[in-house]
């Protein structure tokens, strides 16, 4: 139902696109309406980037610059870079490591600034650059001596726990919100990024027989709430309300946008939530009031993943996209939709994903919804190698001409 499921794809990038997505000839003018063409660029557990650890800093700034040089050649028009996939960095902070994924050593220098380099790349090529940041996991396993020495989580071990086979920072502790705030903002300090982006991931998903056990922490901060469910998502705000603050305070210009899990909350659980029956509702599951957060303004864009096909009982993206279409509206707030590009040829997805027409009916049908701005893909590998035409089919029936993102 999430990125979550992904499993780790290390083959190297294919640099081939099918012939319908790649226009020889570009048209020169844009439609007068503004809209964000957008992937995702993933770098955990090297999902899209870079195809394995340990490539010499020659080889890694190719393959990244030869995903930037594909989404111009699909038109789009923006790339959503994770920078900050396990409580690391692909830029040299002071407040983390050089991520695991560049050298396959923690901590390791690569021998160049791959944020820098596509933050450059990406202007360059009159791509907006967003920098993907994920703010409390940690690793994806239990083991903290795994972690460099001096990696925070080791520093602070009270500020971390283990949960679902994996290492997560606690959202209770203030002082851990601040910091990762302070990680997070060093990037903006320092580049030029069009945006700071987080996706779906705030309190763990849920996984059976299993407790995130910030009992601890409930006990000194939780006072005055009627539950523990109620004093997460207040964690889960404030860290949303002040990220949007500072993030201001440092480059006004700088977006603040956030990619949630496409269900806020089934209309069988709440009156005002979706026509779903998904097994997983932020509001309840991930403590994250993504519908909240919208209506109080404290964001300028939201990407909801949309990862269902149109018809799909669940969760029908027929229905889904209305529904975020007026959540948004008279907000101030661009709707972006997340798309499921990785499902198009899956032979373990749905009868609709085996068509490439899916992808192109999404677009075709929310042009009847004014507040969706745009559409973003998941992710730039299936962008680039396309396994069954969907992409391109996409770009053949809708991106005929370049377009700008909104501002």
């Amino acid at each position: 139902m999430s990125r979550r499921g992904f499993t780790v794809a290390a083959a190297a990038m294919v640099a081939g696109l099918t012939a319908a997505g790649d226009a020889a000839a570009v048209p020169e003018r844009a439609p007068s309406r503004r809209e964000l063409r957008g992937m995702w660029l993933a770098t955990v557990a090297n999902r899209d980037w870079p195809s394995k650890p340990g490539l010499t800093a020659a080889e890694q700034r190719a393959e990244l610059i030869g995903h930037l040089d594909t989404a111009v050649r699909r038109r789009l028009n923006a790339v959503i870079f994770q920078v900050r996939p396990t409580a690391d960095a692909l830029w040299p902070s002071p407040y983390e490591p050089w991520a695991e994924v560049l050298t396959g050593v923690q901590g390791k220098h690569p021998g160049w600034d791959p944020l820098g380099t596509a933050v450059a790349e990406a202007h360059r090529r009159g791509l907006e650059l967003h920098a993907w940041f994920n703010p409390f996991r940690i690793a994806n396993h239990t083991d903290p001596s795994r972690l460099v020495p001096t990696h925070p989580a080791r520093l602070h071990p009270d500020w971390v726990v283990p949960y679902g086979g994996k290492l997560y920072y606690n959202p209770g502790l203030p002082e851990v919100r601040r910091f990762v705030q302070d990680a997070m903002l060093d990037a903006v300090r320092h580049y030029a990024i069009d945006a700071v982006h987080w996706d779906d991931y705030f309190y763990p998903y849920p996984v059976a027989g299993q407790v995130f056990d910030d009992d601890d922490a409930f006990a000194r901060h939780g006072g005055g709430f009627p539950d523990r469910a109620a004093w997460r998502r207040d964690n889960i705000d404030r860290l949303v309300r002040e990220m949007a603050t500072r993030v201001k305070k440092v480059r006004k210009h700088v977006q603040f946008g956030i990619s949630p899990f496409g269900v806020w909350r089934n209309a069988s659980t709440d009156p005002l939530g979706s026509d779903t029956q998904a097994g997983v509702q932020t509001y309840d599951n991930l403590h994250a009031d993504t519908r909240g957060w919208v209506k109080k303004g404290w964001l300028d864009y939201i990407c909801p993943q949309l990862y269902w096909n149109i018809g799909f009982t669940v969760a029908d993206y027929g229905k889904l996209l209305p529904w975020w279409a007026d959540v948004v509206k008279d907000t101030g707030v661009r709707l972006y939709v997340g798309e499921a590009l990785y499902k198009a040829g899956d032979p373990a997805q749905p009868a609709a994903w085996q068509d490439p027409a899916e992808l192109s009916r999404h677009l075709t049908y929310a042009k009847g919804f004014p507040q969706a701005r745009g559409h973003v893909y998941f992710s730039a590998k299936e962008v680039g190698v396309d396994k069954i035409g969907a992409m391109a089919r996409v770009v053949a029936d809708h991106y005929q001409l370049r377009a700008r993102p909104p501002r």
